[in-house]
């Protein structure tokens, strides 16, 4: 449960769209690095009482290594100046019932301006949407897609797999120029846009946005238990299905490594297994990037083969890709791995945002 810490703020460290990085100086003098999402709490000054959220940076988890700044108590932020008694400002509630739950305006509901367009609109019309286990794999999926189509409009739909602010995660603010928008889906929230399903959120990304391809990830702090179905990359299946019954053109990105040290892991890792070959009733082109070395090419084949049933399973060349990545505007990273310790993951991003914008013509 919450493992609550009372302490002063004696540092910001940097700012990144819709967070904030502080330290924290605790009354048994030990200090923590803390994370506050001004939009949520307010904005934390040198001084100011914070109320911490400290378990996940007391148990060592993977992401972020924060505090999570509950509350300023003795400074709390204005009201917003909607009123609070209509739902002329939106309705949406999301991480509902928890004590910091945001109410939103949806791209969906009665009060959005797109109501009207989305209300009845039920087609993708063939968007190619790209479907990908993890967050780290969104700028190399996007340097893909712009290496062979630069001027191309692409939309990010952000899942609550992992973490539902947009505002965690500083790859999304370092995107922000190269995207035309991100819409947060489900329990996330603060995208360009909120959604309240994917079904909808991907409808707003055609339709709103009026993206050429999209993209189809969770945030950062991907779950995993080293069980078959204990893993929260498993809705990248369900997400194939709702871009096919949409009328979409999904495009799965293989999570493909010769570098991670889990046997589960390497060659294809049983999250694309799991998620693509039993979740995902639909059939997607499955991209498996040319040019891999050849003992992983050949593990990669062989995982692969029983999900051609269902699916097409695409070769598509790497040329200029490994250039295109190496030009991202952020750091690419996976698992605590860069570019070429881990070359392999972050080229079958690359490819599947390559065949997704051959799709989008």
């Amino acid at each position: 449960m919450v493992r609550w810490r009372s302490g002063t703020v004696t540092a910001v460290r940097r700012r990144w769209a819709g967070a904030v990085e502080i330290d924290v100086a605790l009354p048994d003098g030990t200090a923590m690095r803390a994370l506050a999402y001004p939009e949520l709490v307010g904005d934390p000054e040198p001084g100011d009482r914070v109320l911490l959220n400290a378990g996940a940076l007391l148990m060592g988890l993977g992401t972020g290594g924060y505090a999570l700044v509950v509350a300023l108590p003795d400074r709390l932020p204005a009201d917003p100046a909607q009123a609070g008694d209509t739902r002329d400002a939106g309705h949406l509630v999301k991480a509902r019932y928890t004590p910091l739950q945001p109410i939103l305006l949806g791209v969906d509901e009665e009060a959005s301006p797109h109501h009207a367009l989305l209300a009845d609109v039920d087609t993708l019309d063939g968007l190619p949407v790209v479907t990908a286990d993890l967050h780290s794999a969104l700028p190399a999926v996007l340097a893909g897609i712009h290496a062979d189509a630069p001027r191309a409009r692409v939309a990010y739909l952000l899942t609550d797999g992992g973490a539902l602010p947009a505002w965690f995660s500083r790859t999304l603010d370092g995107l922000r120029d190269t995207l035309v928008g991100t819409i947060s889906v489900g329990q996330a929230f603060g995208g360009d846009l909120e959604a309240t399903t994917l079904h909808t959120g991907l409808l707003a990304a055609r339709h709103v946005l009026r993206a050429d391809v999209a993209i189809v990830a969770q945030g950062p702090g991907n779950l995993g238990t080293g069980t078959r179905w204990g893993f929260s990359g498993v809705a990248v299946g369900e997400a194939v299905n709702a871009v096919a019954v949409l009328g979409g053109r999904p495009v799965g990105s293989l999570r493909i490594s010769d570098a991670d040290a889990r046997p589960r892991h390497r060659g294809v890792s049983h999250h694309s297994l799991t998620a693509y070959g039993r979740v995902a009733l639909a059939p997607a082109d499955l991209v498996v990037p040319g040019d891999l070395p050849v003992a992983l090419a050949a593990q990669v084949d062989a995982a692969l083969a029983p999900l051609a049933a269902r699916h097409t399973l695409v070769r598509v060349g790497t040329e200029g890709l490994d250039a295109a990545l190496r030009g991202c505007p952020v750091k690419l990273s996976t698992m605590g791995r860069g570019l070429d310790a881990d070359h392999a993951y972050f080229l079958a991003a690359a490819a599947a945002g390559r065949h997704a914008a051959a799709l989008a013509g």
